[in-house]
């Protein structure tokens, strides 16, 4: 299983389609954590899974998407209704409550990846104002066997951090 994932993009279009047609053929989902700014028609065309962040207008992006990608159910939010810019708890039990076995949310621009009694929460950055560091950040997991690997990417493809969970 392999999953692409992005978030707070911000009305930026280009570096989104760009890393969209990078990966595209290569992932079995893409992934996109709201803050998108963009009116809904924009994804009618795309095959992403979308939600609305803080910042989204369009009510036609849902609150939360679950959905199942092989044998994982996968639970992406934005996290600003889940306070995760200072903890993953109310978050956590969400996903134990719908059973999620992974987590994609964004909100805080700050990418990471951790695993909480068997669930995986991913946040993949920023790819228009990140946090904590300077490269603007998207991230690619991938689950071979009971292994994941979750490696982020710069808007400029080139590899920032690789996480073995």
């Amino acid at each position: 299983m392999k999953l692409l994932i992005m978030s707070d993009t911000h009305s930026t279009t280009k570096i989104m389609e760009q890393v969209i047609e990078r990966h595209q053929g290569e992932v079995d989902a893409i992934i996109h954590c709201g803050d998108s700014e963009l009116n809904a028609n924009y994804f009618t065309d795309n095959p992403v899974h979308i939600v609305r962040g803080n910042c989204d207008i369009d009510d036609r992006f849902p609150l939360e998407e679950l959905f199942p990608v092989e044998d994982a159910k996968v639970l992406v939010v934005h996290g600003h209704k889940y306070n995760v810019k200072s903890t993953l708890m109310p978050l956590f039990y969400r996903a134990q409550e719908v059973q999620a076995s992974v987590v994609c949310f964004g909100h805080s621009h700050l990418l990471g990846a951790e695993m909480q009694q068997g669930i995986l929460f991913i946040n993949p950055g920023s790819l228009q104002q990140p946090r904590g560091r300077k490269e603007k950040s998207y991230a690619i997991a991938e689950r071979n066997e009971e292994i994941w690997t979750v490696l982020f990417y710069s808007d400029e493809h080139k590899l920032l951090e690789k996480v073995i969970l």
